[in-house]
C-alpha cells in the first residue's frame, strides 16, 4: 500500500504540479475499473458508485479526485481519465509484451509462463464465484486497442478543448478464467496443469465494462478478440521464454 500511494498519488501530484508550472494543461490518466470496487450492476457505466476495496484503486480514484479539482479550480486543463478493464496481450510483432519482476499477479502472464514450462501449473482463485462455471469472469483489452483508445481520445482533448471527463476503456464481453485457460490451452495445443486455491481477498466474481460512452464519443470499439490476445501473448512468451534482457 505504501509504494501504491507513493507512486500513484505522490507521483502523480509531483508531476501535475510539473505540467502547471510549464503550461503544459493536457493529460490521459490511466485510471482503473478496480474503482468500481463490488459492481451493483453489470455491464458497469461511468455513472456507478466509486467505491474500491483494495489500495490500488483507492489510490487510482485518489487521483482522479484530484484531476477533478484540478479541472474545477483552472478552465485550462484537458484532463482524460480512462478506467482500464485487464489490458492483456502484446505486440502482435512478439518485440514487446509484458515480463512481470517476481511471480506474476495477472492471469495472462502467468498462464504463458506455465505454458513455456516456466512455472509449473496455474492456480485458480476459487471455483464457487457466481458465474456459469464457478471462476471468476473480467473483460479483457488486448494493448493494441488500449493504444488506438488513447490516441483517439487525445485527438478529442485537443479538438474539443477544455474539458475533464472519466471513460471506461473495455470490450463490453466478459470471460471467466477457466474460459481464457481453454483458449491458452488451444494455442499451445496442449492441456495446462491447473489447481483450484482459495480466493483472493479483494477480487469481485464479476467485472465487464459498458464502453458505449467510448463509442459514442470517440467511434472507438475493441477489434481484437480473446483468440488475437492469447496468440499474440503466446507469440511473445515463446520469443522470450525466461522474459526480456537487453542485448
Amino acid at each position: 500500500p505504501i509504494k501504491y500511494w507513493d507512486v500513484n498519488v505522490k507521483g502523480s501530484q509531483c508531476l501535475l504540479e510539473s505540467m502547471r508550472k510549464h503550461g503544459c494543461y493536457t493529460i490521459v490518466f490511466s485510471s482503473s475499473a478496480t474503482v468500481y470496487g463490488y459492481p451493483e450492476k453489470i455491464p458497469i457505466k461511468e455513472t456507478a458508485l466509486i467505491n474500491p476495496i483494495n489500495p490500488y484503486g483507492k489510490t487510482k480514484a485518489a487521483v482522479e479526485k484530484i484531476l477533478f479539482d484540478l479541472s474545477e479550480s483552472n478552465k485550462n486543463w484537458r484532463i482524460a481519465s480512462l478506467r482500464y478493464f485487464n489490458p492483456v496481450g502484446a505486440h502482435p510483432s512478439g518485440l514487446i509484451g509484458e515480463d512481470p519482476n517476481d511471480v506474476p499477479k495477472n492471469l495472462f502472464p502467468f498462464v504463458s509462463q506455465v505454458g513455456v514450462g516456466r512455472r509449473k501449473r496455474i492456480d485458480i482463485f476459487g471455483s464457487d464465484w457466481p458465474t456459469p462455471d464457478g471462476s471468476a469472469i473480467r473483460d479483457y483489452i488486448h494493448v493494441m486497442d488500449l493504444v488506438e483508445g488513447h490516441r483517439a481520445v487525445l485527438d478529442l482533448l485537443l479538438m474539443e478543448g477544455p474539458q475533464s471527463f472519466a471513460m471506461n476503456l473495455g470490450s463490453g464481453k466478459g470471460y471467466s478464467v477457466l474460459e481464457v485457460i481453454q483458449c491458452f490451452e488451444k494455442a499451445f495445443k496442449k492441456e495446462l496443469p491447473c489447481r483450484i486455491v482459495k480466493r483472493r481477498e479483494g477480487d469481485v466474481a464479476c467485472s465487464i465494462a459498458d464502453a458505449e460512452l467510448a463509442k459514442d464519443r470517440l467511434g472507438w470499439t475493441t477489434k481484437r478478440t480473446l483468440v488475437d490476445m492469447c496468440y499474440d501473448c503466446l507469440n511473445w512468451q515463446n520469443l522470450n521464454p525466461f522474459g526480456y534482457k537487453c542485448s
